[in-house]
């Protein structure tokens, strides 16, 4: 969905080359990582992190290290349920209320559906909406 803007830089972790399709598009860097945890150390620190994995392990241990690097903006997918399990499981990690409420679950807008794609406009929709209003705030500032 952002891959054609000019304003996204796109890398697309996961577990192993296997994983990618034969054709990456182009704008998308894709980085094949074991420990995508680990791979989070690539990222500047104000790139948005988005979670969509096939784990809940892994999305766990993805959260966590983007919590413990001080990663800005976080967003997993899932249910309420699965939501309220990881901020337990977030505390019990040592992560302060505060910090665990950075993470955005679930992502998107939920009144578009659970369909996969309906779940990527609302990513997409939110996060140009979140770009206009910085830029827009900077204008402000500058008059």
């Amino acid at each position: 969905m952002l891959r054609p803007l000019p304003d996204f830089a796109i890398t697309w972790v996961d577990t192993g080359p296997e994983r990618f399709p034969a054709a990456i598009p182009g704008g998308v860097t894709a980085l094949p990582a074991p420990d995508p945890a680990r791979a989070l150390a690539l990222a500047p620190q104000d790139a948005e992190v988005l979670i969509l994995t096939y784990s809940h392990e892994l999305d766990l241990a993805l959260c966590h290290a983007a919590l413990a690097r001080g990663q800005g903006r976080i967003g997993l997918i899932g249910s309420a349920t699965k939501w309220t399990r990881f901020r337990s499981r977030l505390a019990q990690l040592g992560h302060a209320p505060a910090t665990v409420a950075r993470i955005a679950c679930p992502i998107g807008n939920p009144a578009l559906g659970k369909h996969p794609q309906a779940i990527a406009v609302g990513i997409a929709a939110a996060l140009l909406t979140e770009q206009g209003e910085e830029i827009t705030a900077r204008q402000d500032r500058t008059g």
